[in-house]
């Protein structure tokens, strides 16, 4: 007892300790961790509810409820898609041009929560029964384009969160795990209590009745946005980035920057070609809906039991990833999914046995848990690929791996067909709903043959999408020390950055000579093989090992990094930046400069001289583009940008942003004292504030803008000044 109590007392003094001052080495404090985990609740109950509702291939809402057959509905689905296009160009381009106190992503949780709220209640609440066809399909159109921006951008918002709140994978992971332990709380609970309320509303065992929607979905929403403003307002963004950085790419030279990110390519393909893997998701609900399967009672604990499935894995996934790293989990995970969807296949076929729904619910549990494994680890492994992107091109794009995932979209749009095809052939369609005497084509479901035959062929593809899924995870070799190696480079660039333009703190320029003097401590060495000890005292060993060799490892990277103009490669970029200089903004063009045979001659066997290859065939891209970007915006010749534009355009969006925030202290205060002429005076104010914050916004905008052509028409020659000052700075502490 009384071990307990000195235990609970320690937890509480580390909560205590680390509330408001993250531990060593980690960047997030406790405060941070819980609000995000607890305002994630209020996130999820609306990204799961409200998928619920948005247009899919079989949506149940859309199709059962509201009575828009398949057909309707992809063609539906096809113009919203193709909205989407045009839409997250336009989120990526906020996300990384968005200058604010409050962060890159944090801004949208409410600024798109809050009309996707308001949205998706009235989404439900439009008077269907009264609607013909063709209103019926209008209305379900224009809701769905508006979720492709406000609540693509708010789920979009909230998933990203991670990627800016550390720069430490093993941190992320961490964090990741006790997120979607906390939650996943409340979803859980409201799925075991939608179908006993449902009941209570309908008095049936369905879940499709539009009361259901209507009386249950708008309280959800509302409570769920409230809860996730925790998330805003409790959590800060840390980006690795020189704080005098400025963003220079445009939409197309972000576009080209993350063509050349390798594993943003593995990641993507695993999910295009795994589009079927989720075919499967409506058959337990059709069991209980269509084949009076269980009770709602029952039904309510299968989806309690079913859900429970993803909290598991969240206990495991930090060990498992420290363990055997992100790759052989991913592998591990999707593998044995393939094996657990097809157990569903011979149990589906026994509609008759009493006990098939728990069979399925089995087989759907165990195939939840691997999902749920697999997928805890996407954020963090997202986050770890944008690192490598800012990496291999020196700037933060995080928005326009949306843009870039749009080729995803494509490739759905060019597969969309197959879903509601599979759905035709089985005997989901309006001829088989006839010929049994039905009106709506799910109610073919009714039928037992048919309910047999359309799930077996819905199972089936799903095992297909699982193979194909798998297959790009055995190329996704991006461990998590060379994550930490990355960061550690970042790190020192970001500090030679702002040393240079004169805004280098005390804390940035101590925490890179650390890394520095590390560096050089452990370069030298040589990684240990593990021990073959057994037993606590054998693990406690490899776990020091590890340790060391990561250590090593991650010198040896910052070595490369500072040592990189001294090798073959490193002399010929400096070389040719020297001539790029000594030609102008101009004349650049007019430099000779080797061409792609003799650079692709070059050596390649470390990972640096790969890097150093890369960037030099890249150059000789970036001269093409960039000429041509002069005869466009330039044609009387390049005038340079003034950069320190930015410093006062910048302050003023800092000054001005602290002076709403005082403004709106004093219009509160105002307002608990019923000071009218006061409250008219601040609003007055208050106005003017943010009228000049519109301003100053648009000037920016005009000043990335110009910033952006000169940049573009002259990067060559810019990059070029960049790489002379580099190397002059890593020549202070080369090896």
């Amino acid at each position: 007892m009384n071990d307990t109590i000195a235990k609970a007392r320690d937890l509480l003094g580390t909560v205590r300790r680390y509330w408001s001052t993250p531990p060593e080495g980690r960047y997030m404090t406790y405060k941070e961790i819980l609000s995000l985990s607890f305002g994630g609740n209020g996130v999820r109950i609306i990204t799961y509810y409200l998928m619920s509702l948005m247009v899919s291939v079989g949506n149940a809402f859309i199709g059962n409820t509201i009575g828009i057959p398949p057909g309707q509905i992809y063609v539906i689905w096809l113009i919203s898609v193709f909205s989407s296009f045009p839409l997250t160009a336009l989120r990526a381009r906020m996300i990384d041009t968005t200058r604010s106190m409050k962060g890159k992503y944090r801004p949208y949780l409410l600024t798109m929560g809050l009309p996707t709220t308001v949205l998706a209640c009235l989404y439900v609440w439009m008077p269907y029964e009264h609607m013909s066809l063709f209103f019926k399909c209008a209305t379900v159109l224009v809701f769905n384009i508006s979720f492709q921006f406000f609540y693509n951008f708010y789920a979009d918002a909230y998933d990203s969160l991670i990627n800016v709140l550390s720069p430490n994978s093993i941190e992320r992971s961490d964090v990741l795990s006790i997120r979607s332990v906390v939650e996943n709380f409340a979803p859980s609970v409201m799925n075991f209590a939608v179908p006993l309320a449902a009941k209570a509303i309908t008095g049936e065992n369905t879940l499709f009745d539009l009361r259901v929607f209507r009386y249950i979905y708008p309280p959800v929403f509302v409570l769920g946005f409230l809860v996730s403003m925790l998330v805003y307002v409790n959590t800060e963004e840390k980006i690795v980035q020189a704080k005098t950085h400025v963003a220079h790419m445009k939409f197309l030279d972000a576009l080209r920057a993350v063509a050349h990110n390798k594993y943003f390519w593995v990641i993507s393909l695993a999910g295009w070609l795994g589009f079927l893997e989720g075919s499967f998701g409506n058959i337990i609900q059709w069991m209980y809906n269509y084949q009076n399967a269980c009770t709602a009672a029952q039904y309510s604990i299968i989806t309690l039991i079913s859900g429970n499935a993803s909290f598991w894995p969240n206990l495991i996934a930090p060990f498992a990833i420290r363990r055997f790293g992100k790759q052989k989990v991913l592998i591990f995970s999707n593998a044995l999914n393939i094996f657990f969807i097809a157990t569903m296949l011979p149990v589906t076929r026994n509609t008759g046995s009493p006990y098939i729904i728990w069979m399925l619910l089995t087989c759907l549990f165990m195939n939840t848990f691997m999902t749920a494994l697999g997928s805890l680890l996407t954020p963090s492994v997202n986050a770890d690929i944008r690192d490598y992107q800012h990496y291999i091109t020196g700037e933060r794009i995080d928005g326009m791996f949306a843009t870039v995932g749009l080729i995803g979209t494509a490739i759905s749009l060019m597969t969309s067909s197959i879903l509601p095809t599979l759905y035709d052939r089985a005997g989901l369609n309006e001829t088989v709903a006839a010929s049994l005497g039905y009106t709506n084509s799910y109610d073919v479901l009714y039928n037992q043959h048919y309910f047999v035959r359309i799930c077996s062929v819905l199972i089936i593809a799903s095992i297909v999408g699982a193979v194909l899924n798998v297959i790009p995870y055995f190329f996704y070799d991006l461990s998590e020390t060379d994550q930490k190696g990355m960061i550690a480079v970042l790190k020192i660039r970001a500090m030679f950055e702002d040393r240079d333009n004169d805004n280098l703190t005390d804390e940035r320029k101590a925490e890179a000579e650390q890394i520095i003097a590390d560096a050089r401590e452990y370069c030298e060495k040589d990684p240990a093989p593990l021990s073959k000890a057994h037993g606590k005292a054998g693990r406690r060993e490899n776990k020091a090992l590890r340790s060391e060799n990561e250590k090593i490892l991650i010198a040896r990277r910052v070595r490369d990094e500072l040592n990189k103009y001294t090798t073959e490669q490193g002399l010929l970029q400096l070389d040719i930046a020297q001539k790029l200089t000594a030609a102008g903004p101009d004349g650049y063009g007019q430099v000779e400069l080797p061409d792609a045979n003799t650079l692709k001659a070059l050596p390649k066997t470390t990972e640096q001289e790969k890097q150093t290859r890369r960037r030099l065939l890249m150059l000789l891209g970036d001269v093409k583009a960039a000429q041509k970007a002069m005869k466009k915006d330039f044609p009387n010749g390049i005038v340079p940008f003034d950069e320190a534009i930015f410093d006062r355009l910048f302050k003023s969006e800092y000054e001005n942003e602290v002076q709403i925030s005082e403004m709106l202290k004093k219009l509160r205060a105002a307002k608990d004292s019923k000071s009218a002429e006061r409250v008219a005076e601040y609003n007055q104010q208050l106005r003017a504030l943010q009228k000049a914050r519109t301003q100053i916004g648009k000037d920016i905008k005009t000043a990335q803008n110009e910033s952006a052509a000169y940049y573009r028409a002259a990067k060559p020659y810019l990059d070029a000044l960049k790489t002379i000052r580099e190397a002059g700075d890593y020549e202070e502490c080369k090896f």
